[in-house]
């Protein structure tokens, strides 16, 4: 999140504890060679199978789903020879809030004669709110469009300098000012999206300015993804994890707007979006008050429920109070949209491979004997409900972020078989990528970069949480140039997946799926962590990283 802010510095400070010694750069000869034991393929068969059953219901936080996940995961890290991680539990609880917006309004935009244009909920916007009351309305609230709406001072930029946005409903574009550059070196990363472009950004920072609601121009291209994902994804119940003040440090709602709806807008302004767009991708731009009102209300259905992450422990046998994590959620969509009668998602992919893939290393990890470092297996809940799970672990952390070295996230396997290279999310931005490099030499294939450094991949799934707060972390994918077939076959396998199967009840198990490419995926998870538990080197982000400042200042202790 490219040097996010003083207030996420702030929070890391409150959790950061002085480190007992100084860091040690990584150097590739600091590397060492590592055995890969056998890993058990019948182990991520099993496991994959099982919480795959329809008896799991999809897996959903706070549901019976949710009992037999958890009963099952601490049955299996007990007999993978791991220790209870949590002071001698193997769970952490997870405070959750369900938020449905119910009787949702039109979205009303009025001009200073009382004139006034209605949209449709769902189709023409979308509305909710992250705070715990009862009925949100917003009332003749004054819009400015405030471009980016970031604030990044290490680059000199404030899309909110000169403007007061308290009690206002700021209107902010998606994704980062240098977008749709082709290469990587612009202001923001260029074509790669930093934190700064993600949504929940928008939603942070906008808060932080006082502003009392947030409405993000949806654009295909630059958020990634449809409106209907927009549609389904906030019309339904949201989870959130439980804050201390109930929410009322955030805005009072957050949303989103059709970009035809926008146009409509501006245009009543007497403003040309496309121009003022064009505008705000130049550092120096001013935000632009439209002269116009927002006005919406809604209900919220409240429910408080309490989810579990399961943690298991391998303590280090040289450093036992340094950590290295492997994360993946356990949790899925539960019951779902049906298709062909079928309404249990049940996540076999996404993200029951993964979750396999803790029980199946830490097999591998006590057959080989405990490194110098200790290694925690955190299985995470509420992944799909916006990183939770993974987000309450690193804010609440058993074992201090200050001392956790570094870590890798798994999530959904791809069952397309082996691959000639890896493809690695967020390539180049830590000194991880040493040992991405050393595993990748040790087992013939070649690292490569995501493909669509812009779709912000690297922000969306469980390591981001501990990123976020300093922890140096890798996530990466079986590669897209398949031994059997390249990147055509890869290309295709995929497709079909995110078409047919992604998100919704076809994510089933199949017992002829080829585990090949799983395995030596596996072998791979393996190499990473395991040489990172048996060095004495602190890997840093790369000078320049949006997580450098916050990392140093943990390792410091100030």
């Amino acid at each position: 999140m490219r040097a996010l802010s003083l207030a996420l510095i702030a929070v890391l400070a409150l959790t950061a504890c002085k480190a007992s010694e100084a860091p040690v750069a990584v150097q590739p000869s600091s590397i060492p060679e590592v055995e890969v034991p056998v890993l058990s393929e019948e182990t991520m068969k099993a496991v994959t199978k099982e919480l795959s059953l329809d008896s799991y219901e999809g897996r959903a936080p706070g549901s019976a789903g949710e009992e037999k996940t958890v009963s099952y995961l601490v049955d299996r890290f007990k007999k993978a020879g791991l220790e209870p991680g949590n002071r001698g539990s193997w769970t952490q609880d997870v405070p959750l809030v369900e938020i449905l917006a119910k009787n949702v309004s039109a979205l009303s935009v009025a001009d200073k004669s009382g004139k006034a244009m209605s949209f449709a909920y769902g189709s023409e916007f979308v509305i909710g709110s992250y705070r715990e009351t009862p009925k949100t309305t917003v009332d003749q609230s004054d819009m400015v469009f405030v471009g980016h709406g970031i604030v990044a001072p290490e680059k000199g930029w404030n899309d909110y300098a000169g403007v007061d946005v308290k009690g206002k409903t700021v209107v902010v574009m998606v994704n980062d000012p240098d977008f749709d550059m082709t290469g990587l070196d612009g202001p923001f990363g260029g074509k790669a999206m930093t934190y700064y472009g993600r949504w929940t950004y928008k939603y942070e920072e906008a808060a932080r300015q006082g502003a009392a609601a947030v409405l993000i121009i949806h654009d295909d291209a630059p958020a990634a993804y449809g409106w209907n994902v927009v549609n389904s994804s906030w019309t339904g119940p949201q989870f959130l994890a439980q804050s201390k003040d109930g929410g009322k440090s955030q805005t009072l709602a957050n949303g989103w707007i059709q970009k035809d709806v926008a146009k409509e807008i501006f245009a009543a302004a007497g403003q040309d979006l496309d121009k003022q767009m064009a505008a705000a991708k130049a550092k120096g731009f001013k935000a632009v008050p439209l002269g116009l009102t927002a006005s919406f209300s809604f209900d919220n259905e409240i429910s408080r429920k309490k989810s579990k992450n399961v943690i298991g422990l391998l303590k280090g046998a040289k450093r036992p109070d340094e950590y290295v994590l492997y994360t993946a959620h356990w949790d899925h969509l539960g019951i779902c949209t049906p298709v062909d009668g079928d309404n249990i998602c049940n996540g076999a992919i996404d993200n029951a491979t993964g979750t396999a893939a803790l029980v199946a290393l830490a097999e591998g990890f006590t057959k080989a004997g405990a490194p110098d470092r200790s290694v925690v297996f955190l299985a995470v809940t509420a992944e799909e409900s916006g990183l939770l799970g993974s987000k309450y672990y690193a804010e609440n952390p058993v074992f201090p972020l200050s001392k956790t070295v570094g870590g890798v996230n798994m999530d959904a396997f791809s069952m397309a078989g082996p691959a000639k290279n890896l493809t690695v999310i967020g390539k180049g931005k830590s000194e991880l990528d040493a040992y991405l490099d050393a595993a990748a030499k040790a087992e013939g294939r070649t690292p490569e970069m995501e493909p669509t450094p812009e779709k912000g991949f690297y922000y969306r799934s469980d390591h981001f949480s501990f990123a976020k707060l300093g922890v140096p972390m890798v996530y990466f994918e079986g590669g897209d140039d398949l031994v059997t077939g390249g990147k055509e076959a890869a290309k295709r396998i995929a497709e079909d997946y995110e078409k047919n199967a992604y998100h919704s009840p076809k994510d089933e198990f199949n017992e002829d799926w080829d585990w090949s490419g799983v395995m030596a995926d596996l072998r791979f998870y393996y190499r990473v962590g395991r040489m990172l538990a048996m060095t004495d080197t602190w890997p840093n982000w790369n000078e320049g990283d949006e997580f450098r400042a916050i990392r140093d200042k943990s390792r410091s202790g100030k």
